[in-house]
């Protein structure tokens, strides 16, 4: 009898541990938005914000295969603000900078998969010279097809954080949206910071704009995982051409991983 009780307890005491683990690990947990830049057919590997076209292309058939359950970044907000329940495997795809590539390499992958994504453009930077940003005709291009969505990322690249001038920085921030707006025909609610850097008066800002959804990089724990205006996001290299890699990056818990890293390293 002693030892049935005994046995009765451990096994008690093993199952409040486990579920206080599982509970812990809800917590934790941050939808994957993932962040890429440039899509190269063959990029350099020193440059971690690229990844090649094969990668790319490996990474959309994992999430395909695996059942994720990819949507839009204006979709993921929504479920965010309305606090409705975000189902298992949810993940958000975005581009900064308006990257050529993107149109060349990334948006036939894209196609292929069905998968929404979202690509914030430097307004100032579309079309230019080098040819390697998208063109107002490739954007509209992308855009009607209904699986891109385009976000402003400012007039140009110059984090805000740096910018001095209030005037400078509403033009940055209001007339870019006015711009793309007029250019495409359509309303433009999604903003990225440059650089993912911003402070609470450039946040206000934003919000005072008329944009409904603002995406950074990884603000820290500072701020909560569902602050729609400082959404965060996972930056995606070449190194996830390792498949492990990636996945433990779209797992939910990297964000945590990585904020806990980076107190620990203080």
């Amino acid at each position: 009898m002693f030892k049935r009780r005994r046995v009765i307890i451990i096994l008690g005491i093993v199952f409040a541990v486990a579920l206080s683990f599982c509970a812990f690990l809800r917590r934790q947990y941050v939808v994957p938005i993932i962040m890429y830049h440039s899509v190269e057919k063959t990029p350099q590997p020193e440059n971690r914000i690229r990844v090649s076209a094969a990668t790319f292309e490996r990474q959309m058939r994992f999430l395909r295969q695996r059942h994720y359950n990819v949507i839009s970044l204006e979709a993921l907000g929504n479920l965010i603000r309305e606090k409705r329940k975000i189902p298992p495997r949810t993940i958000a795809i975005t581009f900064d900078d308006g990257y050529r590539d993107n149109f060349i390499y990334a948006f036939p992958i894209l196609k292929k998969y069905n998968f929404p994504a979202t690509i914030f453009i430097i307004v100032n930077e579309v079309g230019r010279q080098q040819e390697d940003r998208l063109s107002w005709e490739e954007i509209k291009i992308m855009q009607d097809s209904g699986l891109i969505t385009i976000g402003s990322h400012c007039l140009g690249p110059e984090p805000l954080i740096n910018i001095k001038s209030e005037k400078d920085l509403r033009k940055e921030i209001f007339d870019s949206k006015k711009i793309l707006e007029e250019k495409l025909g359509r309303k433009v609610d999604i903003f990225s910071y440059p650089g993912g850097m911003f402070n609470q008066h450039i946040r206000q800002l934003v919000i005072d704009a008329g944009y409904k959804i603002a995406v950074g990089t990884n603000p820290g724990k500072d701020y909560p995982d569902d602050d729609i205006f400082v959404l965060k996001r996972l930056r995606i290299s070449e190194n996830a051409e390792n498949l492990f890699v990636f996945a433990v990056e779209t797992s939910g818990y990297y964000t945590f991983m990585k904020e806990n890293k980076r107190k620990h390293a203080r």
